[in-house]
């Protein structure tokens, strides 16, 4: 159920209609609580506070008509505009980055503003009447059309401003690593060395492993796609019932091809096409992968705007050098975080679940290995990216994270040597691969 439900709350999060509809609603809601509460509150605002409101049925027609005009005419403005700042994003800094246009709440919320404001005048215009035997002008109704024109032009202006610094890469790439430090303290909540002292079960045997390799059988893919979400809670819940050991074959992120095995069961004799059915259950398949519990996603969108940055077509190191910058940042808060147990236990301490999750050198291939393929012939993303390794480290705190760093310095300074024509260069990376090595050195000595 869990699995569904975020299925179905990604498809809202990421959709551009959700919010204007539900403004939308909200107009029509009011447009009619407002007309109904016209007399008691004309009389009431006429005996208490003397506010006797004036203007016949043909001027409230006329006002009502063109805030609702002008406010359909400025949404199209706004659709296009957005559109516009969409398809420079897209050809500039990739693709994958449409998604964080189309859930951006601001850009939602200024749609919905006018498209509410042109419903609620619409439907307030059609109440009123002209004739002298019925004579009706809401004007509680009307005065609130007016506030709300004069709030949507705050809006517009307020729009404008967002796009135009929304689209700029320094924005894009810091909301991105917001983005992605917010997910790692989520996924990742307690830091190294703090919190009480916890009694955790052992590590199976490693024959165990070797029969379970043996003995199990697998669950296959029921489509094709990006697993986007893993309902552990069901696995692990479905493993006790049965009395399993399940083995998730592939992790969030990456993709499933139809008949690929996702899960391992053993014992093997004990998986039927139910149980299938149900561990299948636990599993979200999507077109695309998403944020939620997808680390590398947000790490990819970073990384592919450093790459077409790094393109000889573009020649931008400065924005490539941003990310890497902002790469690090997040590689920081990963350092100092403990990452769980791939071996999940019951409450009896017995194994039931062996997850794959992301680790310190997945993280750090993702981010940086594209970066220094493309970037290999420039000198100051060389330099740059040993010093953020040398940043990385003095936060690192584990021998096999401050190995992953060294094993990627050594990687970009065996580049620089090879790649960089000018002397100096290579000399000006041979000291900061020195400063990172000595680093590494101490905190692992």
């Amino acid at each position: 159920m869990k699995a569904r439900f975020f299925k179905y709350l990604n498809m809202i999060r990421y959709s551009f209609w959700f919010v204007p509809i539900l403004m939308a609603l909200g107009a029509v809601g009011l447009s009619y609580g407002a007309v109904a509460i016209e007399g008691p509150l004309t009389d009431w605002l006429n005996t208490a506070l003397g506010w006797k409101f004036n203007g016949g049925a043909e001027g409230a027609a006329a006002v009502l008509g063109n805030i609702g005009g002008s406010m359909i005419t400025i949404a199209g403005v706004v659709f296009s505009m957005t559109l516009v700042a969409l398809s420079l994003t897209v050809s500039n800094l990739g693709p994958r980055l449409l998604r964080n246009f189309m859930r951006d709440r601001s850009t939602q919320v200024v749609l919905g503003t006018f498209v509410a404001t042109f419903l609620y005048c619409l439907l307030v215009l059609r109440t009123i009447r002209r004739q002298e035997e019925i004579l009706f002008i809401p004007h509680v109704a009307v005065s609130l059309g007016v506030f709300f024109a004069v709030i949507s032009v705050g809006v517009l202006i307020y729009f404008i401003h967002h796009v135009t610094r929304s689209i700029q890469a320094n924005e894009i790439v810091a909301q991105l690593t917001r983005e992605l430090i917010e997910r790692i303290g989520r996924l990742f909540p307690e830091p190294i060395g703090e919190g009480a002292p916890q009694v955790l079960p052992e590590n199976p045997d490693p024959l165990f492993l070797e029969t379970f390799e043996s003995q199990s059988r697998p669950v296959d893919a029921k489509d094709d796609g990006y697993l986007q979400f893993v309902d552990e809670d069901i696995l692990l819940s479905l493993a006790g019932e049965k009395d399993l050991v399940l083995r998730l074959e592939r992790r969030t992120g990456q993709y499933v091809v139809f008949g690929q095995p996702i899960v391992r069961v053993w014992p093997g004799e004990k998986l039927d096409e139910g149980l299938a059915d149900r561990i299948s259950f636990a599993f979200t398949l999507g077109i695309q992968r998403t944020p939620s519990h997808d680390l590398e996603f947000v790490v990819d969108q970073l990384v592919e705007i450093a790459v077409r940055a790094l393109s000889p077509g573009v020649n931008d190191p400065f924005t490539a050098i941003v990310c890497i910058d902002r790469l690090g940042s997040a590689l920081c808060r990963f350092a100092q975080r403990k990452r769980p147990s791939p071996f999940l236990h019951d409450d009896g301490y017995a194994l039931r679940v062996i997850a794959r999750g992301i680790t310190f050198s997945s993280f750090a291939d993702a981010a940086f290995n594209q970066i220094r393929q493309y970037g290999r012939t420039s000198a100051a993303v060389a330099i740059r990216l040993l010093e953020t390794f040398a940043v990385i480290a003095f936060f690192a705190s584990l021998p096999e994270d401050l190995a992953v760093l060294q094993r990627h310095g050594d990687m970009v300074i065996r580049g620089a040597r090879e790649g960089l024509p000018e002397r100096e260069d290579r000399q000006a990376a041979e000291e900061r691969y020195e400063i990172l090595s000595r680093l590494i050195d101490e905190k692992s000595g």
